[in-house]
């Protein structure tokens, strides 16, 4: 009876967790370059950014990741003999990557927070596209569960991968020709 209302929150939920996943590595790029400017423009851009990064973080991030999980599990609970399926299994294995993803960009978050920059914006610009291929490798999962190959999802992601990868190469070498 109630089964599509959790599931709707659950896809809201899940839907506001990348958007965060999204922009947060986006605003460490601003952050890392904002750095590297003049003190004066520093001076006036880190704070904010930091500002922005901390609302983005625990205003809209955190609270969707957890409230994703809890509907997630409440759908399990619902219908259990998911559990026993093998799409789920490898469905909760990158979602099990996910909050590593989600746990990782939290400490990435808390240094920079700091100003310990540990990272270049090149790599936060290729960190950003793990959310990414998360995310196809999820909903193609959820889509097309049984019916879909496993050789054929692994091609997919890592061919998916190879063009994140080309396009922020070349996104570098067009900026650097600037």
């Amino acid at each position: 009876m109630y089964y599509n209302y959790i599931k709707a929150l659950h896809l809201i939920f899940v839907i506001t967790w990348f958007a965060g996943l999204f922009y947060i590595p986006r605003l460490f790029i601003y952050h890392i370059e904002a750095s590297k400017k003049t003190k004066q423009e520093a001076d006036i851009l880190v704070p904010q950014l930091k500002i922005m990064t901390k609302r983005l973080w625990y205003i809209i991030t955190w609270p969707s990741a957890i409230l994703c999980i809890i509907f997630a599990f409440w759908l399990l609970l619902l219908i259990p003999s998911w559990i026993a399926q093998s799409w789920m299994h490898i469905k909760l294995t990158f979602v099990v990557l996910l909050i590593a993803y989600h746990l990782k960009t939290h400490q990435i978050f808390l240094k920079l927070q700091k100003d310990k920059i540990v990272y270049t914006s090149m790599f936060m610009r290729i960190w950003n596209e793990g959310a990414t291929l998360l995310l196809f490798a999820i909903v193609f999962l959820v889509i097309l569960k049984d019916s879909f190959h496993w050789v054929f999802g692994l091609f997919g992601i890592l061919g998916l991968g190879l063009i994140l990868v080309l396009g922020i190469r070349l996104y570098k070498k067009i900026r650097m020709g600037k």
